[in-house]
């Protein structure tokens, strides 16, 4: 997810003018000249490249992790990780996906549709029913691999994919368990503005403007697509941006954990949808399944969690990380409570 100003700064722009397989592409052992992700390789982990179908018939890329001392005669549980609003799979949702495949589980952490490696025409489009269905099409992958038990199957949404997962998991009951981590609700903040800010008449202008994008994009033949981070990793955080913008800089255009197929925002238009499916109105459903919200203590997004969790009903738990920032529950490893996580899913899917 980008920061108050990113999405300030788009809204503005906006206003002004504004995914082994089951029909899937063959998997393949990893090979080290092949290795394209921000992290390295676990000894403790095996990893393969594969393709599946979501209900549109869009191919959604993912990277499957499973445990270096996998019996494929036994079943294990499994995990679907989605990524940061705007990331992709080689950045903090393959981090997730190993650091769980290391400690039993298998893990996939995917490409949405329109983004990544995944396939979906124009690139770039941002939809929340279609990233929410692309958890459960991990889903419908995960359960028919022999090796996993499909009533043992969880989710773990980073960012903006929290609010996809949850979504997921309210009308998914084969989805058993849901951790999130620095929650962006992007529904909340697209059709709101940041914490709520937005006025009914700055609401509807930026319906005015999206609506005048439309035909603009209909006549161009291609939909508007904001500028995004760099194409290749720099060095400094250019002068005068914001705390918040200066954080997601320092994640996806500096070496940290920058990715070249990780554009940031997305096309114009796709904020329409947003503003018109809510994430997280049926939150409460979830319930008897557990979530387990997690949240840096210095997080600037903290609010999203803390609402959520408001809204969840029982068996729900916030574990607050103490000194981390929203970023840092990206990548930091020394930070993202693994310990938690399977604990959690250990106890939620056996």
């Amino acid at each position: 997810m980008k920061s108050n100003t990113f999405v300030t700064k788009m809204m503005t722009t906006m206003m002004s003018v504004l995914t082994l397989v089951l029909i899937t592409n063959p998997a393949h052992a990893e090979d080290s000249m092949t290795w394209d992700k921000t992290f390295k390789l676990s000894e403790k982990v095996t990893h393969e490249k594969v393709s599946y179908p979501n209900r549109y018939g869009i191919a959604v890329s993912a990277d499957m992790y499973l445990p270096k001392d996998i019996d494929a005669s036994k079943k294990y549980p499994a995990l679907v990780v989605g990524t940061p609003y705007g990331g992709v799979k080689e950045q903090g949702a393959g981090i997730y996906a190993q650091n769980m495949a290391e400690r039993g589980f298998v893990a996939i952490a995917f490409d949405e549709s329109f983004n990544g490696e995944s396939g979906g025409q124009p690139r770039h489009i941002s939809s929340p029913e279609i990233f929410s269905e692309d958890f459960s099409a991990g889903v419908d992958f995960l359960g028919t691999r022999p090796f996993v038990d499909r009533n043992r199957i969880g989710a773990i949404g980073i960012c903006g994919s929290s609010g996809f997962a949850l979504k997921a998991a309210q009308v998914d009951h084969r989805i058993k368990a849901i951790a999130t981590a620095s929650m962006y609700d992007m529904s909340r903040v697209i059709r709101n503005g940041w914490q709520d800010s937005m006025t009914a008449e700055e609401r509807s202008q930026m319906f005015d403007a999206l609506g005048e994008q439309r035909w603009k994009d209909f006549e161009n033949g291609s939909p508007m697509l904001p500028e995004g981070f760099p194409t290749e990793a720099v060095n400094a955080i250019p002068e005068g941006l914001d705390p918040i913008m200066s954080e997601f800089w320092e994640y996806y255009a500096m070496p940290r954990g920058h990715h070249p197929r990780s554009h940031g925002p997305f096309t114009a238009t796709s904020n329409l949808a947003f503003a018109n499916f809510p994430l997280l109105n049926y939150i409460d459903t979830v319930s008897p399944r557990p979530i387990l919200f997690i949240m840096g203590e210095k997080a600037h997004s903290r609010y999203f969690t803390e609402d959520a969790y408001k809204m969840a009903k029982e068996p729900k738990e916030l574990l607050i990380v103490p000194g981390a920032r929203h970023i840092d529950l990206y990548d930091r490893v020394d930070m993202i409570p693994f310990d938690k996580l399977e604990n959690f899913f250990n106890k939620a899917l056996k």
